[in-house]
């Protein structure tokens, strides 16, 4: 399947770019992770500390075991903070 996935915040930073369209067989969001992850040192980076990233799917809060089926985007971006 072909997804976009838009990176955000230090994510982009580390990446080097806020987004690319991507042909993976990935199930979850935890698998696209690891094809990612696999791509180069930059995503690598990354996708270090996972506790540190969280996701959309299709513009709507996920987790990582979310499912890709069916899926056109996939957003990652840091924690979000309240106050």
């Amino acid at each position: 399947m072909t997804l976009d996935v838009l990176y955000f915040a230090w994510l982009r930073e580390r990446i080097g770019q806020p987004r690319e369209r991507i042909d993976t067989d990935a199930a979850t969001v935890r698998e696209l992770i690891a094809d990612l992850a696999a791509r180069d040192d930059w995503h690598a980076a990354a996708f270090a500390d996972l506790a540190a990233v969280r996701c959309a799917v299709d513009q709507q809060l996920a987790d990582l075991d979310a499912s890709l089926a069916g899926v056109r985007e996939v957003a990652f971006f840091p924690p979000m903070t309240g106050g």
